[in-house]
């Protein structure tokens, strides 16, 4: 049980209509609510002085907050998040919001790019809130990649498709990669890549792997057996090959050649291993998702919160997402619904396409 549900359980049930009335008065107007206003709306007939006693063991549980000593009270970020995991009822899309989007989204929107710029414009126009949406990924043939270091937990790859397409992505690097390291791997990339979709790079790279795999294992087979050297790590991606002392001795025509052969391969292999890990960048979401405040980076400053919800194709793969931006006093129970069908009616359109 989570701590919003553990807080909502142990409540009575005039706390808990307080509690709900008190978020549900601030997200309509924005102002506090005082306890002669409750007595107003209650369900049952109470003293304003019993309110007041509610308010305070309510703000003592960090729900609540007094802008003023003096004034009425407001849902504090907690507050509002135990609200919208519990108590949040969400309505059904009305009927004028889901005719601007249809009318706005409709099978004769154009090219796919076209299409988002006018769901961003959509949900803005709807929702009355700034919009979000992120855009597939891209998939044709690729003239040029590039890595950039931005801190050492945060890359920007940029890739220039051949159609003349541009996109960059964000990503967390390898441990232990560095800027020279990225030039490297941009540099390797771009020597082989051109005329290549991210995807079939990925299985070229995989197969030299393997093939250097294939390699180190013929020319290290003799050596083993021989007791010259020995697997650590054997059958795994991290296995080395540890040469013993007498190595220093081989006197046999030949050997030393395939000894630096071999930790010539080795230093490929692991070159290729880095490579391969940076191209393995996936992502991955999944529901509608409500952020409150401090608890999305993106908006902390701001004090704003964010609704979003991804979109699928036809394979019912995750390929973007739409949303909306609004202040922490959003109306979620409208806001949901309108996301979430945008993002159904996204998601048709470009399944539908292809």
């Amino acid at each position: 049980m989570s701590e919003a549900s553990k807080i909502l359980s142990e409540m009575n049930d005039r706390s808990r209509e307080v509690f709900r009335l008190i978020v549900e008065s601030y997200l309509d107007s924005g102002e506090p609510v005082g306890s002669r206003t409750l007595t107003r709306t209650l369900s049952e007939k109470v003293s304003a002085a019993t309110v007041r006693n509610v308010m305070q063991d309510l703000e003592f549980l960090g729900l609540l907050d007094s802008p003023h000593v003096s004034a009425g009270r407001i849902p504090t970020q907690q507050g509002l998040r135990m609200f919208v995991d519990g108590l949040l009822e969400v309505g059904d899309l009305g009927a004028d919001d889901r005719q601007k989007l249809d009318d706005t989204l409709g099978p004769n929107a154009g090219d796919v790019g076209g299409m988002l710029d006018r769901v961003g414009s959509a949900l803005s126009h709807v929702s009355h809130g700034a919009s979000l949406v992120l855009t597939p990924k891209h998939e044709s043939e690729i003239k040029h990649i590039e890595f950039v270091s931005l801190a050492h937990d945060r890359a920007l790859v940029v890739l220039v498709f051949a159609d003349g397409h541009v996109e960059n992505r964000l990503f967390t690097p390898p441990p232990g990669q560095t800027p020279s390291s990225m030039r490297e791997a941009a540099n390797f990339l771009n020597a082989l890549i051109e005329g290549r979709t991210l995807s079939e790079v990925r299985r070229q790279m995989q197969s030299q792997i393997d093939t250097r795999k294939q390699e180190i294992d013929v020319l290290a087979r003799e050596m083993v057996e021989s007791g010259i050297a020995a697997w650590e790590g054997d059958g795994s991606d991290s296995a080395r090959l540890i040469v013993r002392g007498r190595a220093n001795l081989l006197n046999e025509p030949g050997q030393a050649e395939e000894l630096d052969r071999i930790r010539t391969l080795f230093d490929d292999l692991e070159r290729k291993r880095d490579i391969a890990e940076f191209l393995e960048l996936t992502e991955d979401g999944e529901g509608v998702r409500i952020f409150i405040g401090s608890e999305n980076k993106l908006f902390s400053l701001s004090g704003s919160s964010l609704v979003v919800s991804p979109y699928m194709n036809a394979d019912r793969r995750i390929i973007g997402a739409v949303g909306v931006i609004g202040p922490t006093r959003l109306n979620y129970g409208r806001i949901v619904p309108i996301v979430d069908y945008t993002a159904q009616l996204v998601g048709k359109l470009i399944s539908d396409r292809s």
